[in-house]
């Protein structure tokens, strides 16, 4: 398809790149009423920017002649966010621009600076750096702005976020008067506003961000968990979607650093991105992630900004974003370009109101449920396994030779099932998640078989690193109880209580004292029946106890327990049983 009014060489440019039609904020740059004029655009991430200031700059850059001088002074500064962004910024122009033989210099922080001088110094046409290392240039005489007829500031917000309001400041006071600036920016904040007041004059505003905030190649969805459930359901979704290329976002360089180890741990090929890598680490982790030697990335929102992976399928909000401007910006990672995209929320029990609240003021449709469970997982699994496995393959004499061996000694339907195994076995295993009976969480009203019941006290808390995941199989074990036998669990700072129907309670405490007397694992855990309900007993407890302000009776407070009390080891009681006091 030809574009009859661009430049011939960039008409060119897009139809051997596969465009059939320009994207929408593609569009409406390239209008008439916007030629030689500042520009002010909101547009969503992966709608196309990067080509259409491309397109907005090319009659300051190619002229009446439409072709490009001689490469000298700068004719044109393209500023961004980050240095991922501001080198694939670059390699958008470079193929948009590669029939004009446009000399495109990159000045990045992380970069050698004696390097680019030297680019600098022989000419270019396009320049696209970083704030910071543009003005170090700038002032170091490197860079000449005095031919600028184009400065472009791409995602404008989020270099204000970052602090670079003074790096830009300088660079546009030292850009000529008369130049073109097109400000690229999600979102209009008033920094963006008072930006664009002081260094733009009559500017047409575009906007191609429609009133749903979510994107509509994007399919969002929430799940709820336990918080204790959280990495759990990161593997479950991870396993169950199996997409080609997935990012999870953190909110700290620790957590990034400690979800990676663990799926790494687990078979999964991940990469990390976060403010504690170098330059060079996170280049070898962008191109494991285009060479498919990496599947996953887990990454923070700055490390991740700029970030354009082309067969990004899977966005999970590991931890919450903050508001809903930042949901969409992490989501936007995915959904490019025509191509279908996922973005999901792990959401613990109590934040979920919460961000209800965030979705509907963002009107973002989300679809809520729970995580993948090892059964759905499974069934997955056969359903790509079968489609792998009859897939039409090329198979050489060796082949067909070692197929007839294994005929000759095993029937077809063992060797059938032996190669699903082998093909299952390379996959990380699914992860068992808690039932929502098992988290604790406000409902309504007593499960059914809950109506009657009685409660038990454990000595152990949130101090002694109690979880649900192994205070489950510990109740279960010393009562000799099923997980259905068992209702809700609270866990406070120094004891848990949980309840147990009245129909089993005499049988439970008779298997608690038999267990309790023996060596099994666990039995050092003391638990006893309390009277009434947890608010009830309480309310005893305050009664009976010292006067505020009092001491113990008599007036002898006691000896003051040890400043570092025994905690059993992290991970429960039955790994190891309590340490041993400092000291």
């Amino acid at each position: 398809m030809s574009f009859e009014h661009l430049p011939a060489l960039l008409s060119d440019a897009l139809t051997r790149k596969g465009y059939e039609q320009l994207t929408p904020v593609q569009a409406e740059v390239t209008l008439p009423e916007a030629e030689g004029r500042d520009l002010i655009v909101s547009a969503q991430t992966g709608s196309g920017k990067t080509v259409a200031f491309g397109l907005a700059m090319a009659k300051e850059l190619l002229g009446e002649q439409n072709r490009l001088p001689v490469a000298g002074k700068p004719l044109a500064l393209a500023i961004a966010p980050t240095r991922e962004l501001a080198l694939q910024v670059s390699r958008e122009l470079e193929w948009l621009y590669g029939e004009a033989r446009a000399r495109i210099a990159t000045c990045v922080g992380g970069m050698d600076a004696a390097k680019e001088r030297r680019a600098l110094s022989h000419g270019a046409h396009i320049v696209v750096g970083t704030p910071g290392r543009l003005r170090d240039h700038l002032e170091r005489g490197a860079l000449d702005l005095s031919g600028l007829k184009t400065v472009v500031l791409d995602e404008a917000d989020e270099m204000l976020d970052m602090g670079f309001r003074e790096d830009l400041e300088e660079i546009l006071d030292g850009a000529p008067e008369e130049r073109r600036t097109l400000l690229f920016s999600a979102t209009m904040p008033k920094p963006i506003v008072s930006l664009a007041r002081r260094y733009q004059k009559d500017a047409l505003r575009i906007s191609t961000v429609s009133d749903e905030r979510g994107h509509g190649d994007i399919s969002y969805q929430a799940v709820t968990v336990a918080p204790a459930d959280i990495e759990n359901a990161v593997v479950n979704l991870l396993r169950y979607h199996e997409a080609e290329t997935a990012i999870l976002f953190c909110a700290t360089r620790d957590n990034v650093r400690h979800l990676h180890a663990s799926l790494t741990e687990r078979g999964f090929a991940a990469v990390a991105l976060s403010g504690e890598h170098s330059q060079n680490e996170r280049n070898h982790a962008l191109q494991a992630l285009r060479d498919r030697r990496a599947r996953v990335c887990v990454a923070t929102d700055v490390a991740a900004r700029g970030i354009d992976l082309p067969n990004l399928s899977l966005v999970i909000h590991v931890e919450l974003p903050r508001d809903a401007e930042t949901m969409q910006h992490r989501s936007g990672r995915t959904g490019r370009a025509g191509k279908k995209g996922t973005a999901v929320l792990i959401v613990p029990y109590p934040r979920r109101r919460r961000v209800e609240s965030m979705l509907r003021g963002a009107k973002i449709p989300v679809e809520w449920g729970t995580p993948p469970s090892k059964e759905a997982i499974q069934e997955q699994d056969n359903v790509r396994l079968r489609e792998k496995l009859m897939e039409r393959a090329e198979l050489d004499e060796q082949d067909w030779a070692l197929g007839a061996e294994l005929l000759a000694e095993k029937s077809p339907k063992e060797i059938a099932a032996m190669l699903v195994k082998s093909a299952r076995s390379a996959l990380p295993a699914p992860e068992e998640l808690l039932d929502a009976s098992e988290a604790p969480q406000r409902r309504d009203g007593p499960r059914p078989g809950f109506e009657d019941t009685v409660w038990f006290r454990m000595d152990i808390g949130r101090r002694q690193n109690a979880d649900p995941r192994w205070i489950m199989p510990l109740i279960c074990r010393r009562g000799h109880v099923s997980r259905q036998d068992i209702g809700a669990i609270r866990i406070a700072a120094n004891e848990t209580l949980f309840e147990i129907p009245r129909t089993i309670a005499s049988r439970f405490i008779g298997a608690v004292k038999r267990t309790g007397e023996a060596s099994d694992e666990g039995a050092e855990v003391a638990i006893e029946q309390i009277e009434g309900t947890p608010r009830e007993a309480a309310r005893d407890n305050r009664r009976e106890g010292p006067p505020r302000g009092k001491g113990r009776p008599n007036g002898d407070r006691g000896p003051r327990p040890p400043a570092h009390s025994p905690r059993p080891f992290k991970g429960g009681p039955q790994r190891g049983g309590p340490r041993k006091p400092r000291g």
